[in-house]
């Protein structure tokens, strides 16, 4: 008896992987594709997981490691970390095209409008003497572009982003309360402390907190609030009334409080 033939299994075809783009595509069409197929089909697990929330603190650390390629000096550094900012915006705006909000194309023509509206003395006929001026009209249509969104601007202090480091920060608000006339600004003619005195009594505050078991981060931050609440206070006395902040206000100190136990922030001795 002559035996059966077996039925040959046929093997299973492994699906096949995506090819990178053509060469031929100028550069950053190829990056655009590459990111679209990294989060398709036969692409990368942990870029099909990401999303903008689990996204935001690399785009933190990116900005950081290319603030150390800029104090390196060295361009191949710099270049490759412009890169790896450049491939947050791809990423980003990936996610933004397949929920069909918004796409890589869309974010360049919208940041061309902007940087011809802002810029209306270089595209219009607004007259600039100087970069104070500048600043002036640039905070002057960001305001009136926010106007009517969520993200108005109805004081002149908003707009400071809040994950800022302290001193940042307190630059920031001690700027845009110059601005805004609600303190003088510091007279250039008095005598002040060179760069190296700031820089090593800013480093002796650090120390002192340091031994006191302190966050001066936490502290600044902190101060900064306080300063904030009392610039914008002193705003809204000034819009209502049409008086000038003076006195206490002047330095962006708030109306007193009923006093609270404070809890000062402690950090870990190294």
């Amino acid at each position: 008896m002559t035996p059966r033939n077996p039925i040959s299994t046929p093997e299973p075809t492994r699906p096949q992987k995506p090819r990178p783009p053509r060469g031929s595509l100028p550069p950053l069409r190829q990056l655009l594709e590459i990111m679209a197929i990294l989060r398709g089909p036969g692409g990368c697990p942990w870029d099909q997981k990401q999303d903008h929330r689990s996204l935001r603190w690399h785009a933190v650390e990116e900005v950081h490691e290319l603030l150390d390629a800029i104090e390196c000096g060295d361009d191949a550094d710099l270049a490759e970390e412009l890169g790896d900012l450049l491939l947050q915006v791809v990423f980003h705006a990936q996610l933004g095209r397949e929920r069909r909000s918004f796409d890589f194309d869309s974010i360049c023509r919208g940041l061309v409008t902007k940087l011809v509206r802002r810029h209306p003395h270089v595209f219009g006929e607004t007259q600039a003497r100087d970069v104070d001026q500048v600043w002036a009209n640039w905070e002057r249509i960001k305001q009136a572009e926010k106007a009517g969104s969520p993200g108005e601007r109805t004081s002149q202090l908003d707009g400071i982003p809040r994950h800022l480091p302290g001193l940042m920060r307190a630059q920031q608000l001690l700027r845009k309360a110059v601005r805004a006339g609600l303190m003088d600004a510091p007279d250039r003619r008095l005598p002040t402390a060179s760069r190296t005195e700031i820089a090593a009594e800013l480093f002796r505050l650090a120390a002192e907190c340091q031994s006191r078991g302190w966050s001066a981060e936490e502290l600044l931050r902190a101060e900064i609030r306080r300063r904030e609440r009392g610039f914008r206070q002193a705003e809204t006395v000034r819009d209502r009334t049409g008086i000038s902040p003076t006195g206490p206000h002047a330095i962006g100190k708030p109306v007193p409080r009923r006093r609270k136990r404070s809890t000062l922030p402690r950090v870990q001795h190294g």
